[in-house]
């Protein structure tokens, strides 16, 4: 299919929130540079590929969702290789390498990865590259970034096999394949979501690290707060260090502003997936002291008119709002504070480079930007590199554009560690400490997440409350931090207990008749 400069490899990704889509395209855009050429697409798409039939290395990026299971699109896929009617040989043909994204906070960490890995090894598949397991609870990229540093020589060295053996004859060919069985070691990198575990190439960041801890530990006086990195500021080595970015990912959104006139679509046509219900909360209580350390609160939903049907222990899932503060400050900081009522048409930008470019199927063909910023973007979400990246564009400032492509680059991978993902940062939090900084609509719509339900367990039993249904939760607090300069709730727990705040502490406006407390609030 390829000519031997572009050599060809399968690219497959799975993803549930974009993450594992994301590193696929990291991977495409890389291997142009490398000679090679990934022919990429979504796990899903099995109409545009077929494993029974490929030749060629074959690389999936998969992540894992719920309790351990694949991502959604990669359920077919996952059902077809688990027929046990496949002989044991049915992908001896095939030689792969898997990157499996997970949180090792969960109990079944990676597993939609290892399902996939282990069911490919079952049907006869080999390694040409060892698999990656990446602990978004410590950060992806520290197993992500040398797994895909590490891909490009064994993808050469898998091309370098192949095209031996075709060059060999049969009896050749077939003392080659009994070899070929056992992965090349050499290849092969010592990948584990263990940090202890990982080889950081740059010596000087980590000894630059542990002398950052100590001066935190011993609080030296502020004649030293120089030579301490921050979100902002970096010392050496990274501030003296050239840096090796990621490439600059291509623009594929286009927004146009309309008129003021419409209607937005009901926040619940945006799941496509399972029933909706807006359903009252008929009780609210606070669990805690208002001196405890974390702030419980229990609800209780009236489900009385649904077709909802649980039992105790399951899970549902909460579609929550951005905070209306947070998009109001959004839209003060890009300059459209005036514009948040205006309808905003979103289309895939004509000619660009972005491979399968398409409508996000989370954006309304037609709503207003507010609605968008509210409802349908993750404006919370911790900043990928590759966002970070991108705002290097729309900062005009040249400290302040040093100091994103550090945060973006390998040899600033500690501090994106320390100040962006430990730290929680968002958008927001940027564009604070970056004043120059002003990304365009269409950049936020590309790189900021789908905003997803929040899933809760039920505390409560249908037979004991029939049409009713409860559930306990901490409100969630991230404090104020060298990298935040301001405290906030979670985004769901910080909405609900705002939204029962009169069932918890009732006013005079709050009490009916009989002395007990009333709500008209729905969720």
């Amino acid at each position: 299919m390829c000519c031997d400069l572009k050599r060809r490899f399968l690219l497959l990704y799975a993803t549930q929130k974009g993450q594992a889509k994301a590193i696929a395209e990291e991977i495409w855009q890389q291997a142009g540079a490398h000679g090679l050429e990934a022919d990429m697409h979504c796990m899903s798409e099995m109409d545009k590929y077929d494993l029974e039939t490929e030749k060629a290395p074959v690389v999936i990026v998969i992540s894992t969702t719920g309790t351990g299971d694949p991502p959604d699109t990669a359920r077919k896929f996952v059902k077809k290789i688990q027929d046990r009617t496949l002989p044991p040989d049915h992908f001896a043909h095939l030689q792969y390498g898997l990157l499996g994204l997970g949180d090792s906070e969960y109990t079944f960490f990676c597993n939609g990865g290892k399902t996939v890995d282990r069911r490919l090894q079952e049907l006869g598949a080999q390694h040409f590259y060892n698999t990656g397991l990446a602990d978004d609870c410590v950060g992806l990229e520290l197993v992500v970034d040398p797994w895909i540093d590490g891909l490009w020589l064994a993808l050469k060295e898998a091309f370098l096999l192949q095209k031996e053996k075709e060059g060999m004859s049969s009896v050749v060919n077939a003392v080659s394949s009994s070899h070929s069985v056992a992965p090349p070691i050499v290849h092969e990198p010592n990948l584990s979501s263990q940090v202890e575990n990982l080889k950081i190439e740059d010596e000087g960041v980590r000894s630059s690290d542990v002398l950052s801890q100590k001066l935190d530990d011993i609080c030296l006086a502020a004649s030293t707060i120089d030579t301490e990195p921050s979100l902002v500021h970096s010392v050496p080595p990274v501030s003296q260090s050239a840096l090796n970015v990621p490439a600059l990912p291509p623009e594929y959104i286009e927004v146009q502003f309309q008129d003021t006139h419409g209607e937005n679509p009901h926040p619940s046509s945006l799941i496509s997936e399972g029933s909706t219900f807006e359903v009252p909360v008929t009780k609210a209580v606070q669990l805690t002291r208002e001196d405890a350390i974390k702030t419980a609160l229990l609800l209780e939903l009236d489900i009385a008119d649904t077709i909802f049907d649980y039992q105790p222990g399951d899970a549902f899932c909460v579609m929550c709002p951005n905070s209306a503060n947070e998009v109001e400050e959004l839209l003060h900081v890009l300059g459209l504070s005036e514009k948040g009522e205006y309808f905003v048409s979103v289309k895939v930008k004509q000619g660009t480079k972005k491979k399968g470019a398409t409508h996000p199927q989370h954006i309304p063909e037609r709503s207003t930007l507010k609605f968008i910023l509210t409802w349908c973007l993750e404006i919370r979400a911790v900043p990928k590199k590759a966002f970070l990246r991108a705002l290097v564009e729309c900062t005009r400032d040249a400290g302040e554009k040093r100091r994103l492509q550090e945060l973006c680059s390998r040899q600033g991978a500690a501090d994106y560690t320390r100040f962006i993902r430990d730290s929680n940062v968002c958008l927001l939090d940027l564009l604070r400490a970056f004043p120059s900084c002003k990304p365009s609509l269409n950049l936020l719509i590309e790189h900021l997440p789908k905003l997803q339900a929040r899933s809760y367990s039920v505390s409560s039993s249908n037979l004991y409350r029939p049409g009713k249904l409860s559930f306990v939760f901490n409100i969630v607090e991230f404090p104020v931090c060298p990298s935040r300069r301001v405290s906030r709730k979670g985004v769901c727990t910080g909405w609900l207990a705002e939204l029962v705040a009169p069932l918890v502490h009732p006013t005079e406006n709050t009490v009916d008749t009989k002395g007990g407390s009333f709500s008209t609030e729905k969720v």
